[in-house]
């Protein structure tokens, strides 16, 4: 790519949470900004803006990944999910539902990441044990209270 085409805006096509997108943007621009700011998908979070904390997770064609991270211009073609893709129509993800039920879903910055990295575990492996929820758990930081409400939301998911 050359150095002028990052600051000619350019066309990437994507599936955002099922539907088909063609976005119009700078390639360079970090996908949580598309995502917050064009897509008006805001439940992506920005926490710390240098992919530590996880607040800003999606899912991109099935991986887990901080969006703060990504260029706009990696998607093209890519299946994204975010948070709002999780529930389906008005039927919760259990791993949202568990959240709610446990407290798990404290302050709100933390939550979108929380849930996508669970439901991403769970997908993997439908009863894991503390320590493997704790690994799948690993990339996203909780600036409010202990884990343990999160953790006990994410053994309630396995419940269900």
């Amino acid at each position: 790519m050359d150095t002028q085409d990052i600051y000619t805006k350019s066309t990437v096509r994507c599936t955002v949470n099922g539907e088909s997108k063609a976005l119009h943007v700078y390639p360079m621009e970090r996908l949580l900004d598309v995502l917050r700011e064009q897509l008006r998908l805001t439940g992506t979070k920005e926490g710390c803006g240098e992919g530590e904390c996880g607040a800003c997770s999606v899912m991109i064609d099935g991986q887990i990944v901080n969006s703060c991270l990504v260029p706009v211009a990696q998607v093209e073609g890519a299946s994204i999910q975010t948070i709002e893709g999780i529930a389906t129509e008005d039927q919760l993800h259990a791993v949202q539902q568990a959240f709610i039920e446990c407290g798990g879903a404290q302050c709100g910055i933390c939550t979108p990441g929380m849930v996508l990295a669970a439901v991403d575990l769970l997908a993997k492996n439908s009863h894991p044990s503390e320590s493997e929820i704790r690994n799948g758990l690993a990339g996203n930081l909780c600036r409010c209270t202990g884990y343990m409400k999160i953790f006990e939301s994410v053994v309630r998911a396995c419940e269900k």
